[in-house]
């Protein structure tokens, strides 16, 4: 996979070394000539060029016509945005990645910036505390297609609506599908015959059309 990241911090870092630890061709793109300088040589498999990513000339000297992936992970909104919308109508990259710094920001970062999944650190930590600390709560964990498809967690409490009973006899939407069941530290693949169980977590991707109803399945 060839994957383009616009930002050279520790995310883009982060990122940049654990894809290409597992293969893949990696570019990252900064406007600071002292971040470049100074990875450059220390990320072994990783090319780094110096340029802004809001620049068409710089995208195409990264060679985003060739991109599986875009990832924009800079610290400014404005920008992800801007380079979400280039790598998608300038170079048609399927899949456009982009960090959201301030939460309420995140209703901009959709497909009409051409955002395929956007990342807001702080919704996803506090997705993570909910799912930890809350039995019986229906939490939000990811976002993909600007909202449209949602990986929503839910603990099962005792004496449940869903609890004991088979996951084809709940009746779930057609458009939402339960992924995993995480019991008692080991991960069980749903079946139409798996039963569920109080203090299970089932983690289920769900669209904004069938969220409500998968919420009052498995919470009431």
């Amino acid at each position: 996979m060839n994957v383009v990241i616009a930002g050279g911090g520790s995310v883009g870092r982060f990122i940049a070394e654990q894809l290409s630890t597992s293969g893949h061709v990696v570019t990252v793109l900064d406007s600071d000539a002292d971040v470049v300088g100074r990875h450059r040589d220390s990320m072994e498999g990783v090319r780094w060029m110096k340029g802004d990513a809001c620049d068409l000339e710089t995208l195409k000297a990264a060679g985003l016509e060739r991109a599986d992936v875009m990832a924009s992970v800079t610290g400014d909104d404005e920008d992800n945005l801007v380079v979400s919308l280039l790598a998608k109508q300038e170079f048609a990259v399927p899949r456009v990645v982009a960090r959201v710094n301030n939460p309420k920001n995140e209703w901009m970062f959709n497909e009409t910036w051409g955002v395929d999944v956007s990342v807001s650190t702080p919704h996803l930590i506090t997705g993570l505390v909910q799912e930890a600390v809350t039995v019986g709560s229906f939490v939000r964990l990811l976002a993909f297609e600007g909202g449209k498809a949602k990986l929503c967690e839910v603990t099962l409490a005792e004496g449940g609506p869903a609890t004991d009973r088979e996951i084809v006899e709940l009746g779930f939407p057609r458009d939402a599908t339960v992924v995993a069941i995480l019991r008692e530290e080991r991960v069980v693949v749903p079946r139409g015959d798996t039963i569920l169980r109080a203090g299970d977590e089932v983690l289920v991707l769900v669209t904004s059309d069938s969220e409500d109803g998968v919420r009052s399945i498995l919470v009431g």
